[in-house]
Formats: structure tokens, C-alpha cells, sequence
């Protein structure tokens, strides 16, 4: 297993993180045993970030993997879970985010976790299930420092979702070590331009933000929701398809394009367009781990089983480039 520097941090993660949500399905509504066998074998391969949130299941992914962990008492793990606030919460912002971290804790059967991510969108104005730029500088920053202080969280974090402009604005704020950023095949523009007219949200280059800043990435959405496997099948415990972010405005528009990458297979860079799509993601440099959700023992399996083939090659990243070029000027 390939570790990487996490940022300012100084944590080493492993570049493949177990992401514990909802749309893979396996630590909410999967089998017990195949939770803890699966995250045995995780920590065995050397995975060493689990990622979280109260949002996942109603706390349910939070409570089976405090379970797990309490039963396999792994050394050396680190967990981050994550703080979704709501309209209602507005008021109260710093007494929100206390009671929601100290329900996690008690879930996961931990005295701290290790990242504590705002689970919000982030834009310049708020509104709806956003914030505002000024909420989360003046007031949920200093609730997350207040926990650090008290030996809480160790890290802040945040998951980059919402207006380009506000992200880069936090993230250049330097007071979060971690960002959950989109980044995938179906778009990249977190590392690179995209082309005139493309169908997605432009990130504009926010791994150049996140460098600048010393903040760690966390890839996020690195199969589009399951769209990057090209097929609309899902597992039984798998949740629905989900929304796109970041990408097409449907989940079948994505599944499209999706299919329209299978000369990656078809020219033997990669078995699958899972693999494919897994392999692009630690390809970057500013990727400190990356999440596959998962339903399945086997989904991790072949998670796994491409992130251990490595990055693709530059002549699988070029012809990436050429066959997007063909989605400019199509209605997202």
C-alpha cells in the first residue's frame, strides 16, 4: 500500500481510504460480519483512513464502525467523521456542532476522531443547506477550534462542495487541514482547465489552492456516484442512484459519458472502467486518499486490486483528454 504526506498535517494515509457511506451501502445497511470482515482485510492490506458521517444511515455507519473498530482494536487507524447542520441550527452554530460530534463520538466509541469535516456546501451568500463564507470563517471554525482545544477533533476539515469562488476562499483562509474534493474522470477541473463549454462545475484548479494552503485532499465521488462503472445496475444494499455533484445534472447523463470512456478498456489500460476510474484518482499528485464506496466485500477487493496496479499511465491520461474533449458544448 502506497502512503502519502497529508498535507501540514504530517498524518501518512494510506492512498485508498474506506469510505463508510451511503451509496455503496456496506457499513449501513450491510451484514454485520461482512463489515468486519471487510474492514479486517482493509486494515490488513494496510488501509489506515476510515471516513464517516452522521448523515451516512442516520448514524447508522458511524455506530458499525464503532463496532468494528472496538471489536479489532487496530493501532494506529485514523477516523474522520462529519457535521451536516441545518437551517435550523443557524442560531446556534457552535452549540450544533458540539452535540452532533458528541453523538458521534458516542457511536463510534472514541474519545476524539481524527478529522471532523463540515458536511455543508459552502458559497459566497448561504442560504438553504448552504453556508455562507463569513458562517464558516466566523463561526463554525472557531466551534471546531474550540473542540480541538479540548481534544476532540486534532484536525479541521471541510468537503468542497458549492461555489467555486467561496471554496477557493476558505481553502485560502488557511484554518482547515483537509478538503474533500471532487475529482474524477468525468471531471478533473480540480486539477486542470477544462474545455470551453464543458457539462460540469469547474473547480478551478483547487489542487493549486490546497497546496498553497498545506491542506490534504481527500478524493471524493471518484466513480461518480457508481456512474464510472458505466452500468445503471446497482447492488440490493447499494442506496439509489444517487445525485451527480460536480458533474452532469442527471445520474444517466453521467452513465453516458461514462460509456463513452470504454476505449480505455477497449485499448488495455485498464480491465474495467471501475479500475480505470479508480487508478485516475491517486494519479494526481495532490491526492492524499481517496474514498470507493462499497457494498460488497468483493468491491473492495477490486478497489484494492487497482489502486496496487498503481496510477495510469500518461498515455492513458492523454487519451482521457482527447475522448472528453468530445463532451464540450454539450447540455450538461
Amino acid at each position: 500500500m502506497e502512503f502519502r504526506i497529508f498535507g501540514r498535517t504530517g498524518l501518512r494515509l494510506s492512498i485508498l481510504g474506506f469510505g463508510c457511506g451511503a451509496v455503496g451501502g456496506l457499513m449501513v445497511r450491510g451484514d454485520a460480519a461482512d463489515q468486519e470482515r471487510t474492514v479486517a482485510r482493509a486494515i490488513a492490506a494496510g488501509v489506515n483512513y476510515f471516513d464517516t458521517a452522521v448523515l451516512y444511515g442516520e448514524g447508522e455507519s458511524e455506530k458499525n464502525l464503532g463496532r468494528v473498530l472496538q471489536k479489532l482494536k487496530p493501532p494506529n487507524v485514523v477516523v474522520g467523521t462529519k457535521v451536516r447542520l441545518t437551517p435550523g441550527d443557524l442560531g446556534r452554530i457552535g452549540d450544533a456542532i458540539t452535540m452532533s460530534l458528541e453523538g458521534s463520538l458516542s457511536r463510534l466509541k472514541l474519545d476524539r476522531v481524527d478529522i471532523l469535516h463540515l458536511h455543508n456546501p459552502i458559497t459566497g451568500e448561504g442560504g438553504g443547506s448552504a453556508l455562507s463564507v463569513r458562517q464558516v470563517l466566523g463561526e463554525v471554525v472557531p466551534a471546531f477550534e474550540r473542540l480541538r482545544q479540548q481534544g476532540k477533533i486534532r484536525f479541521l476539515g471541510l468537503t468542497a462542495l458549492g461555489e467555486t469562488a467561496a471554496l477557493h476562499e476558505v481553502i485560502g483562509a488557511r484554518v482547515f487541514d483537509s478538503a474533500q474534493v471532487i475529482y474524477n474522470m468525468l471531471n478533473p477541473s480540480a486539477a486542470d482547465a477544462l474545455p470551453p463549454n464543458y457539462p460540469a462545475q469547474d473547480y478551478g484548479r483547487l489542487f493549486d489552492a490546497t497546496h498553497a494552503a498545506g491542506v490534504g485532499v481527500v478524493g471524493i465521488r471518484v466513480l461518480a456516484g457508481g456512474a464510472l462503472s458505466g452500468s445503471a445496475e446497482r447492488h440490493p444494499i447499494a442506496g439509489p442512484a444517487p445525485e451527480p455533484i460536480g458533474s452532469a445534472m442527471s445520474y444517466e447523463a453521467d452513465i453516458g459519458r461514462a460509456r463513452r470512456l470504454m476505449p480505455l478498456v477497449e485499448e488495455g489500460f485498464a480491465t474495467s472502467l471501475t479500475e480505470a476510474a479508480t487508478r485516475f484518482a491517486l494519479s494526481h499528485s495532490a491526492m492524499g486518499t481517496i474514498l470507493v464506496g462499497m457494498a460488497t466485500p468483493q468491491q473492495f477487493e477490486d478497489a484494492l486490486a487497482a489502486v496496487e496496479k498503481g496510477p495510469l499511465p500518461q498515455a492513458a491520461l492523454d487519451r482521457l483528454v482527447a475522448l472528453r474533449q468530445a463532451f464540450s458544448g454539450e447540455a450538461r
